[in-house]
């Protein structure tokens, strides 16, 4: 018999992202992160003239991020313990949005918090690589977790049976992203794992009634 499958996202989810990155981009790069409202476009400029970064420019402090500081990222709290507590009663995998070389360097990230669980890599919307998992793995029932409303919305058009929570552990951006639960894309919005994982527990719960 088929187990369920939680399927989760990665950075903002299990590991902060934005604000080791924004100590990097400050401290060595020149580069300012300041998040006014939900526009990520006009977050970073150049510190000596306040010009807003040219998108290949963010793209490519992006690319060096992953490339060099990547174990600078620490586990959001109650991440890693939460997702080890729901894989005593399903699968664990993890859907990243990187590009397919960092695959295994971000399995080994995760390893060396204690998180051993499958990584797939994604680019762009996550709704088709979702639905690649569940056709591999045939999961009794299959929860997502992600930080972005519009991977909810992808998931929600492509896999609308999964269950969708939409969880962004990071305070600096959580105020300011969209909410999927209230676009109608995602069964619940839940910032911590303190009270996520019990959310999680129930869903899984109901399926096993």
């Amino acid at each position: 018999m088929s187990r369920p499958l939680i399927i989760s996202d990665c950075d903002e989810v299990i590991l902060h992202m934005v604000a080791p990155f924004k100590q990097w981009l400050e401290s060595s790069q020149g580069v300012d992160f300041e998040l006014e409202g939900n526009s990520f476009a006009t977050a970073l400029r150049w510190q000596e003239s306040g010009d807003v970064l040219d998108q290949k420019d963010i793209w490519r402090f992006l690319g060096g991020f992953f490339d060099t500081e990547m174990d600078s990222q620490m586990p959001i709290a109650g991440a890693v313990e939460g997702l080890n507590h729901l894989s005593e009663q399903a699968d664990v995998v993890i859907l990243t949005n990187l590009v397919d070389e960092r695959r295994d360097h971000r399995a080994e990230q995760l390893a060396a918090h204690g998180l051993n669980a499958r990584v797939f890599t994604n680019q762009g919307p996550k709704g088709p690589a979702l639905q690649s998992i569940l056709a591999e793995y045939s999961p009794s029932r299959a929860i997502f977790i992600d930080d972005l409303a519009q991977h909810h919305e992808s998931a929600s058009e492509v896999v609308p049976d999964t269950v969708r929570l939409h969880l962004c552990g990071e305070p600096m951006i959580a105020p300011h992203i969209d909410c999927a639960h209230k676009a109608g894309h995602a069964n619940a919005r839940i910032d911590e794992w303190s009270r996520a994982l019990p959310w999680l527990l129930e869903r899984l719960e109901e399926e096993a009634r």
